[in-house]
This record gives structure tokens, sequence and C-alpha cells, in this order.
């Protein structure tokens, strides 16, 4: 192949659908800080969210371009790039864990950026050290645990989570969803080619000011409505300032390198995702991008891990190659520089734009299912669990903050089942990994292998990289835990393995099929 079209039909649907995702994150992001923390709105906007974007920037523009390296070396003119944005469960890590509290046990909000800062910077590196194993996992795990991990995260994070936003205003909401799935399930044209993704996020705008306008609006909205900016201009450039927080970085480290592990499992998951979509890229690079796009943007002021989207399968049924990415780079890096991404985030109602990350929810949903052996359809099934949890928790903390209240003067049953979750919750994305592995392995009789997926998660109980028994989920010390539970379930993990590798001295079933065979 002598030319690949960098920009193509399909790149107007992704664009919109990558470019309003990491939109609404920015959105959280400060709406946590200045509204939760009282936080300057300044440094927030001008220094937080610029240096930020310094990162989606770098990052989309280097995976556009091994979008086309990879077109040159397979001959194919219908390679897609890989999706990178900002990572949405960092955020409330971030907000909530690290910067939030720095600031009101500093008062100081220029060190408390600084410690965010480092942190960030420091997980950037730690991403680094962790890519050049990629390659290896990615060959070992099998399909369904990173596939299912994955699409447990897309059911859990960027399905219902939106989805909320769709039912919190219906009628703009459900009118936008409407539209996504015509144009881009359905595939249906519209007139004048169209793209789906912009038209259906037009008409929830549309909608929803039109509403307002004749005094409306849905009931369950309890803000005010969009809030318009000024355009303030802000150049971020590396700097060592980090340096100035990074003595009290260190003690936040244990929440956020849990996020940071995350994100590189949830690489090598997109990775594969992207491979059984077509586009075969490899995993180290994937990985290096994303730790040195995280590092650039705590070096310039940033404080939010950059990492590979979920959804590349979505972003290629739309028709998508490499100038999605680049634009989406440029919307949001340039945005976060030239000031006017605040002022256009200011003007969009969330559920004119939650529907685009419903679709891509569920495109990977689909795909965890269908790419994956069907004799292995109950390993991608576990795998959807943890997320599960980890959504119900997200829910329930922000009710009892909102209350007043906290999760210790919860007693009984109620309790019980509540700390339960949390436990469950914590580590998600590695426990859905390690869960759909084993079941995959034991469902090809392959009972070693199983049994060395549990041991594995005997080991990491015991540091809480899974069901870590702190609340914030952070990594732990079993002897200075504070409680038993890490040793409880490293011996419950324990046991599952000796039940496990024990199978192999078990008769099978004479009548039962052969599981192991394709297709049954």
């Amino acid at each position: 192949m002598s030319h690949y079209r960098w920009f193509r039909a399909g790149d107007l649907n992704a664009f919109f659908a990558l470019m309003f995702d990491n939109v609404a994150n920015l959105v959280i992001l400060a709406s946590i800080l200045i509204g939760a923390f009282q936080f300057p709105r300044e440094i927030v906007l001008y220094r937080m969210v610029p240096g930020t974007a310094v990162g989606v920037l770098i990052g989309d523009l280097i995976y556009a371009w091994m979008a086309g390296r990879l077109a040159r070396r397979t001959g194919r003119d219908d390679v897609t790039a890989m999706p990178l944005g900002l990572n949405a469960p960092s955020i409330f890590g971030m907000s909530f864990a690290v910067i939030g509290p720095a600031y009101l046990l500093t008062h100081d909000a220029m060190l408390a950026w600084k410690i965010g800062m480092a942190v960030t910077v420091l997980a950037g590196v730690f991403k680094i050290a962790l890519s050049f194993a990629g390659n290896r996992v990615r060959s070992i795990v099998p399909r369904a645990a990173l596939l299912g991990s994955i699409g447990g995260a897309g059911l859990a994070l960027i399905g219902v989570l939106p989805l909320l936003k769709v039912f919190a205003d219906p009628v703009p909401g459900m009118l936008a969803l409407s539209i996504l799935l015509v144009t881009l399930v359905a595939r249906m044209r519209l007139p004048w080619r169209l793209p789906g993704a912009l038209i259906s996020a037009l008409a929830g705008i549309a909608a929803f000011y039109l509403l307002r306008e004749i005094h409306l609006g849905s009931p369950l909205l309890t803000g005010a409505g969009p809030v318009s900016m000024a355009l303030h201009p802000a150049f971020p450039w590396p700097s060592f300032a980090f340096l100035g927080g990074l003595s009290k970085a260190w003690a936040f480290l244990p929440i956020a390198l849990p996020f940071s592990l995350s994100t590189v499992v949830g690489g090598i998951d997109n990775t594969e995702s992207a491979a059984v979509a077509g586009d075969e890229y490899d995993t180290r690079a994937i990985l290096l991008t994303e730790g040195f796009c995280t590092l650039a943007a705590g070096l310039c002021g940033g404080v939010v891990e950059s990492t590979p989207y979920i959804g590349h399968p979505a972003y290629k049924s739309m028709g998508a190659g490499a100038g999605y990415a680049i634009l989406t780079g440029l919307f949001i890096g340039l945005g976060g520089m030239l000031g006017f991404l605040p002022f256009f985030v200011g003007a969009i109602p969330a559920s004119a734009i939650a529907p685009v990350l419903v679709y891509i929810g569920l495109e990977v949903i689909a795909q965890a299912f269908l790419a994956s052996p069907k004799r292995h359809g109950v390993a991608v099934a576990i795998s959807l669990l943890p997320s599960l949890a980890f959504l119900v928790v997200l829910q329930v903390n922000a009710v009892i903050s909102a209350v007043g209240a906290q999760i210790s003067q919860i007693t009984g049953e109620t309790g019980e089942s509540l700390h339960a979750l949390i436990l469950l919750s914590n580590g998600f994305i590695i426990t859905a990994i390690l869960w759909g592995a084993a079941t995959a392995e034991l469902i090809d009789r392959r009972f070693r292998h199983s049994a060395f997926y549990l041991v594995t998660g005997a080991l990491f109980c015991l540091f809480g990289v899974i069901h870590s028994p702190t609340a914030q989920g952070t990594f732990v010390l079993p002897w200075q835990a504070g409680s038993t539970l890490p040793w409880h379930f490293a011996a419950a993990y324990l046991l599952a393995a000796v039940a496990a590798g024990g199978a192999c001295l078990l008769k099978r079933e004479t009548d039962a099929p052969e599981v192991f065979e394709e297709g049954i």
C-alpha cells in the first residue's frame, strides 16, 4: 500500500465520541475540586486542565502515527488508531484521595497542585516500567479474561453511569440515544452523510435548551444549567515544579499506584480488543506511550493519567482511521491551552453527550462475548461481576457522603453487605482478569493453570492489590493492615487453588459434552 488515508468520513463520528468523552472527564475533575473542595478555580482550569490536556494531545498524535505505521507494514487501508484519553477512575482517585485531602491538610492550593503533579509524574514512571511486561501478559492470559474484564469496565463505567445522565433528563437524552442507535447500530445513513454522533449531540442540545426556554425542563435536574466561561489562554511547559510536592507525594502513592496498575492492565486488555477487531498493535508500544503521556502531563502541570480507551471496536465500526485521534488530540490539547475548552464544556448538557458513551460501552460488552471462544462464555460472565460491585460502591459512597454519614456507621446485615461490596470492588479490574482466567482454564481442563491464577490472587490479597481492607483500596503490608482480612482472603484463594488443581484427580462425567471443543 502506497497511501494511507489519514482522514475519512467515519473519523467525524469517532472524533465527536472520543472528544465528548474526554471533555466529560475534564468537567468531572473541575466540578469535584472546585465544588467539593473549594479549590481555586484559576489553578484547576488554567493550570491543571491545560497540563492534563497535553497528555491527551501527545498520546493521540502518537497513536495516530502508530496506525499509519501499522497500515504501511500490513498493506491495509482500514487500520483504526487506538483511542487515548483521561482515565475516569483515576480522576475520582486523584480528586477525592490525593489533591482534595492535600489541600484540606495544607491549606495551600499551590502545594496541593504540586503534590498532584508529583504523583502523576511518579505514576508515569511506574507505568513505563511495567510496559515491558505487556506482551508477555497478553500472550499468557486467556482472551476471555482480558476482554471480560474490560467488558465489565465498559458495562459499569461507560455504560450504566452515562445512562443515569440520560434518564435524569430523558427527553434530550433518549432523543440523542435513539439517533445514535439508528445511525451506528442499525447503520442507517443520515441525509447528506451527516455524522450520527454529531447530529445526536446537536439534537439533544437543541431539545435541552428548547425545554429549558419554555420552562419544561426535567424535574430531576437540580442544577441551574450550563454555565459559560470566559476564554483564558494558558500555555503549559515542562518544568520541575513537581519537585515542590515530591516529598509529600510518596505518602499518596499507595492510593495512586493501584489506579496506575489498573490502567496498565486496561491497556493490555484494549490492545487485545483492538487485535480482535483486526488491528494488531504492539502491546509494549501502546503501554510505553501511555506511560510517557502521563509523565508529560505531570511535568506540564497535569494531575490525571492518560490511558488507552475502551472502545477501539466501536470506533472501527464507525469507519474511523487515524484522523479522529488527531482531531481529538488537537481539540483537547489546544482547547486547554487557548482556553476555549472550558467555554465549550459549559454549553453542553450531560444528557446530550452521555449516549455516545453508552454506545461505546455496548460495543465493548458485545465484543467480550462475541470475540471470545463460545465455550468461555461463563468466564466472560464472571469477569463482569467485580465491575458491577465497583459501580454500586461508587454510587453508595456518593449517597453516604451527601447525607454526611460514614460507612463505618452502617451496621448489621446491611453494613456487612456494604463492606463486602467494597472489598470486592477494590482492585476490580485485576480481580476480573484473575477470575476470568481461572474459569477459562477450568473450562479447558487446564487445572494447574487455573490454580496458578488463584495462587496469584492469594498473593495479591496479602498486599491489597485486590480486596484491599482499606477504605481507599490502597496497597497494604499484611502485618500492618490493622485487620486479618488479607490473611483470610489469601487463605480462601489458596483453598480455591487446591480445589482447582486437585480436579485433575477426579473422573470426568461420561455423559457430559466435550466443552473444550469449539462451538459447544
